[in-house]
């Protein structure tokens, strides 16, 4: 009687033990079930979604075909029926019954279509955005400039140059695809890829028309609540501001005229810390690679140039404050970067420090700035484009080769008039050290950057408005004076006037 109980026991027993003894060794494979049940369990969600979408269409069918067919025998019924014979209030209520039942429907068809109007397929399955500006811009020029679209330095009038100019463009157009991926340790990942068409012209009839493309920016981005890690090529964090303007997006706005910038690979590290309810502060810190602002040697390989040479990466960190005023960020910004060029073994040090700051006035102006100082800049814009002074050939074993000091800096005053118009005027200065270019003639011979070593200064100023009279259309007029002066005390000047036009989307 006892044995059949007791036989059970031990298999019991015997059971409990064998899942004890192999339990350990099937942890790994229960995570990786676990992970797996979890997607499957997603894929589920998904289609059951999917699949009760598609049951609430059918049923809209049926529903508004059987409704169609009683309102028919119904209509059928009133036309064989007198003129004084009432309409039957069942009737009233199938045919509102109806029309509300097909409304509905289209509704639901709308909201369909326009999920695959807005759809963007990817190889991951995650959500793909696609966005960009859609700019055209009318320009004309007083004087001469070394770009006509988008001016950054008056030039001499020369043999090549006349005195003044009129075009159109539509190359300062941008495309930007953003990909939300999954989250990876608490993480949301996502990347950000930006381009333009201001990469040069093909040598054709017209190619001034034939704007090549070219890589502004990309980004991958992790986020947590507090911190962010980004990869990528984007603009020097420790210099995060441009002025407002339509007329130069291929460029930032005071590009060479104080405004430090560059769409450089690095990669850094992000930290917020709150200090009270408004306020906290933003650590930032970074490697970046050392661009020094040569012109590349070759058109198909890359050869390291002189901040790639010295076998380093440069580095840059920026703290900021920000404190909210009336739901408006008051921010101040300051940054340090350093980097190692070698130039033919001769190494020289680049290094800037920086500062920024957004300063809202009251509910409608805002004061924004940035200001640096600095040596060896020219991979940043520093500089107005140059990094350093040679005294002569590089191959010489007795040319010297010194960093260029320089300082700059611009500010502006935004005005919002309203949620659709606003004003804006800025100034900015870049200044090389005339001591440095005094000492280095033969520079303006055996120079590193295409622009014109012998460049002093270089002023510009704007005022322009932007209306918006929707989110996604925008319209500009700008009106912007150049003023380049050389380390002889020549100056030129010229004036550029920019109607831009544009939609988001």
């Amino acid at each position: 009687m006892f044995e059949p109980i007791v036989s059970w026991k031990w298999k019991v027993l015997a059971g409990a033990a064998i899942l004890i003894a192999t339990s350990f060794p099937v942890r790994a494979q229960d995570r990786l079930q676990e992970s797996i049940q979890n997607l499957q369990k997603q894929t589920s969600e998904l289609k059951a979604m999917l699949e009760e979408m598609r049951a609430e269409i059918i049923r809209s069918r049926s529903e508004t075909m059987a409704l169609r067919q009683e309102l028919e025998a119904t209509r059928q019924q009133l036309a064989a029926a007198p003129v004084s014979t009432p309409v039957p209030a069942s009737a009233q209520t199938n045919q509102e019954s109806a029309q509300k039942v097909e409304e509905d429907q289209q509704l639901l068809n709308a909201k369909i279509d326009e999920q695959y109007q807005t759809k963007v397929e990817s190889a991951s399955k995650y959500r793909v955005r696609l966005s960009g500006l859609l700019l055209m811009n009318l320009f004309s020029n007083t004087n001469p400039v070394e770009n006509i679209d988008f001016p950054t330095l008056a030039v001499p009038q020369g043999l090549y140059y006349s005195r003044g100019s009129f075009g159109g463009t539509i190359r300062q157009s941008q495309l930007g695809i953003q990909v939300f991926g999954p989250d990876v340790k608490g993480a949301k990942v996502s990347g950000d890829l930006q381009l333009d068409f201001a990469g040069g012209f093909p040598n054709a009839p017209d190619g001034v028309t034939f704007g090549l493309a070219r890589l502004r920016t990309g980004t991958i981005s992790m986020t947590w609540p507090r911190t962010t890690i980004v990869a990528g090529q984007d603009a020097p964090f420790f210099s995060p501001l441009s002025p407002s303007s339509l007329a130069t997006v291929a460029l930032p706005a005071m590009a060479y005229s104080g405004n430090l910038w560059t769409w450089i690979p690095q990669a850094r590290i992000e930290r917020r810390v709150d200090v009270g309810e408004n306020s906290n502060f933003l650590l930032q810190g970074g490697v970046l690679d050392s661009l020094d602002g040569e012109v590349s040697a070759n058109s198909f390989y890359r050869t390291a140039q002189a901040g790639e040479a010295s076998r380093q990466p440069a580095y840059a960190t920026r703290v900021a404050w920000s404190h909210n005023v009336s739901g408006r960020p008051l921010t101040l910004g300051g940054g340090a970067y350093y980097g190692r060029q070698s130039w033919f073994y001769r190494n020289v040090d680049s290094w800037a420090g920086t500062a920024d700051w957004t300063l809202p006035l009251g509910k409608r102006w805002e004061v924004t700035g940035e200001f640096y100082r600095g040596r060896a800049l020219g991979g940043l814009g520093g500089g107005i484009g140059h990094s350093v002074l040679i005294s002569g050939p590089l191959t010489d074993r007795l040319t010297r080769v010194v960093g260029l000091n320089a300082m700059g800096g611009w500010a502006q005053a935004k005005f919002r008039q309203n949620e659709k118009l606003e004003w804006n005027a800025a100034f900015g200065q870049d200044t090389n050290f005339a001591k440095d270019l005094n000492a280095f003639p033969l520079s303006v011979v055996y120079q590193q950057s295409y622009l014109d070593p012998s460049i002093a200064r270089n002023r510009s100023a704007f005022g322009n408005f932007i209306y918006r009279p929707r989110s996604d259309v925008l319209f500009s007029l700008e009106y912007r004076r150049l003023q380049t002066f050389s380390i002889n005390g020549v100056s030129q000047a010229a004036d550029h006037i920019n109607f831009g036009m544009g939609v988001l989307f």
